[in-house]
């Protein structure tokens, strides 16, 4: 099984995270940010990644620290979990409908991160969540995840589904990029045999 637990504390935030890339779907998430858990539910649940995250975080502040520091404590056990990424797909990719919306997520398991981000929101605001949040957990879980990702929106008005749309988009490419190749599962995806 491919799993990891990580646990991250600083003056901001208290996190534990729980991860298995081979799971179902199974999720137990509480960050404090309700909208923020409802969009990590659906990374486990469309990604089959069991995970359970408990943060304790400055909102008495904003929900900055929180997001970023979730996404980076997630990042890095996702990392943890792939180990030498020896046998993946390494490549997913997947476009997500969602009512009028339409969000592509291209990645990369490349331990090379980048992130290009194309999702534009109408509102500051989704809950108690500022938008431009959204752009910073990708960034923070791509380049603690070793993720070259690329994320665009090709229609969308209603921002709720913009948001959904992008996780969604996201845990079904990780699902395919992580998935353990039968016809190489005992090699590294690269010519240059390490990533």
């Amino acid at each position: 099984m491919r799993t990891a637990s990580v646990a991250r504390k600083t003056a901001e935030t208290d996190i534990a995270v729980e991860l298995n890339l081979d799971g179902s779907g199974d999720y137990d998430i509480q960050t404090g940010i309700g909208f923020f858990d409802h969009m990590l539910e659906q990374l486990s649940r469309h990604g089959l990644i069991d995970l359970k995250i408990r943060c304790t975080g400055d909102l008495h502040i904003d929900a900055h620290h929180t997001v970023e520091d979730v996404a980076l404590a997630l990042g890095e056990a996702f990392s943890q979990a792939l180990g030498d990424r020896k046998g993946i797909t390494r490549y997913g990719s997947e476009y997500i409908p969602m009512d009028e919306t339409l969000v592509r997520c291209a990645l990369d398991l490349s331990n090379r991160p980048y992130l290009v981000w194309k999702v534009d929101f109408s509102q500051d605001r989704l809950g108690e969540l500022d938008t431009e949040m959204f752009q910073h957990f990708f960034q923070s879980f791509a380049f603690k995840g070793g993720i070259s990702m690329n994320v665009a929106m090709i229609d969308g008005d209603n921002n709720h589904h913009i948001a959904e749309a992008c996780f969604k988009a996201l845990a079904r490419a990780l699902r395919k990029a992580v998935e353990i190749d039968p016809r190489k599962s005992d090699a590294i995806p690269s010519t240059k045999g390490a990533l």
